[in-house]
């Protein structure tokens, strides 16, 4: 990943707050992508699977009764579309289940079935281990301090066309 250097921001154009917040953000960012990469690589060679995959099964293992598409994409913070191959080859797999919705015929629920449920169980516990494992360097109070610390109400202004927040 890119580091930043001084000459990317302009000299007094930019408060040292202003340029701590974009390091601080590439430090996320960077930190989140290598959790992401590895986690990737072992769910593929440990369990044959994908991240999207196992998202998709903690989703629905977190929702017993199950869920509609679009509370499961809501969940995920994704389209429709991202999800319906996944849940396609999960009901193919006999892990997800489609059920449907009284007084509605175009929606349905889908839940893991107890199969899915076994087959997750393992998946979610390896999952914790290996996040532990990656995090191991991080004590109880500093996790409680960077989670409280990035916990936080993001400014965004979804509805400027440029995309950018309250300066512009």
């Amino acid at each position: 990943m890119m580091e930043m250097s001084s000459d990317i921001f302009p000299e007094g154009e930019t408060s040292d707050l202003e340029k701590d917040r974009v390091r601080l953000w590439l430090r996320i960012l960077k930190i989140s992508r290598a959790v992401e990469t590895e986690l990737r690589e072992r769910m593929r060679t440990r369990f044959n699977s994908t991240l999207p995959r196992f998202d998709v099964m903690a989703a629905l293992y977190r929702h017993r009764e199950g869920l509609k598409m679009t509370e499961l994409s809501a969940a995920l913070r994704v389209s429709n579309g991202n999800v319906t191959g996944i849940i396609e080859r999960l009901v193919t797999e006999k892990f997800v289940e489609r059920i449907p919705i009284p007084n509605d015929r175009r929606a349905m629920k889908v839940r893991l079935t107890p199969k899915g449920r076994e087959e997750f169980a393992p998946m979610a516990r390896t999952h914790q281990i290996w996040i532990n494992e990656m995090l191991e360097e991080i004590g109880e109070t500093d996790a409680a301090v960077v989670s409280s610390l990035l916990d936080i109400n993001l400014n965004i202004n979804r509805s400027s066309k440029s995309g950018g927040g309250k300066n512009e």
